[in-house]
C-alpha cells in the first residue's frame, strides 16, 4: 500500500513539474518591480527588510528611506547602519508617529524631505532596490501627493530598479500602479492583550 501511494505521489509530482517547467519557459521578461506591502497585519516592514537582506546577499546596492517612525530605534536600522552601511544606505525622514509629533506642518516637511531623498536614491544608477518604509502612512494623511508619487514611479523610475512601499491603507492609485501587492491580514496580536512591543519582534 505504501509503495502504491509513493508511486502515485511521484507520478503526480512529475506532472506538476512538467507543467511548471512549461509555464516557466514563458516567463522571460525582467523589470524592476513596484511592490506594495499593506494591510492591518504585522509583517509589512519586516518583509521589506527581508528583501534588503536578499539584496545584500546578492551584492545588489540598496537603500532604505524610513518615513514616520523617526528616531524609534529599530533592530534593522542598527544592524544595517553598523554592519552593512557600505551595501545599504539608510535614511530617516520622520520625527515619529503623528500622534507623537502633534505638528502637521513638521510632519509634512519631514515627509516631503523623505520623498526628495527617495527620488534621489531611486534615480541613482548604483542603487538596485529602494525600500520606502511606512510611506503609505504619509500618503494616507496627504503629506505627499499620491499622483506625484505614482507618476514618478511609473515614468521616472529606472526600468531595472525595484521599489517597495510599505504601510497600512495603501491608496487605490498606488495599488493600481504596482506590479505586486501583498495585504497582511490581522488575525491576532498580543498588543490587544496588553503586551507591549518587544525587541526582536516589533523593533
Amino acid at each position: 500500500m505504501s509503495d502504491d501511494l509513493n508511486t502515485r505521489h511521484n507520478e503526480k509530482m512529475r506532472k506538476i513539474k512538467a507543467a511548471r517547467d512549461k509555464m516557466m519557459q514563458t516567463k522571460t521578461e525582467e523589470k524592476g518591480l513596484i511592490m506594495v506591502h499593506t494591510g492591518s497585519g504585522k509583517g509589512k516592514s519586516s518583509s521589506g527588510f527581508g528583501m534588503i537582506m536578499r539584496c545584500i546577499a546578492h551584492k545588489m546596492p540598496c537603500a532604505v528611506v524610513q518615513f514616520i517612525k523617526g528616531n524609534w530605534e529599530t533592530g534593522e536600522k542598527t544592524f544595517l547602519r553598523e554592519r552593512h552601511a557600505d551595501e545599504c544606505r539608510f535614511f530617516v525622514s520622520g520625527e515619529g508617529f503623528t500622534w507623537e509629533t502633534q505638528d502637521r506642518e513638521r510632519d509634512i516637511a519631514a515627509a516631503q524631505n523623505g520623498w526628495k531623498i527617495a527620488q534621489e536614491q531611486i534615480l541613482d544608477p548604483d542603487i538596485r532596490f529602494v525600500l520606502l518604509d511606512e510611506i503609505n502612512i504619509a500618503l494616507r494623511y496627504d503629506y505627499l501627493d499620491i499622483d506625484e508619487v505614482v507618476d514618478f514611479l511609473l515614468h521616472q523610475k529606472p526600468h531595472m530598479t525595484h521599489v517597495c512601499l510599505t504601510g497600512r491603507n495603501a491608496k487605490p492609485e498606488l495599488i493600481e500602479a504596482a506590479d505586486l501587492v501583498t495585504e497582511m491580514t490581522l488575525i491576532k496580536h498580543p498588543f490587544r492583550d496588553g503586551i507591549k512591543a518587544q525587541n526582536g519582534i516589533e523593533m
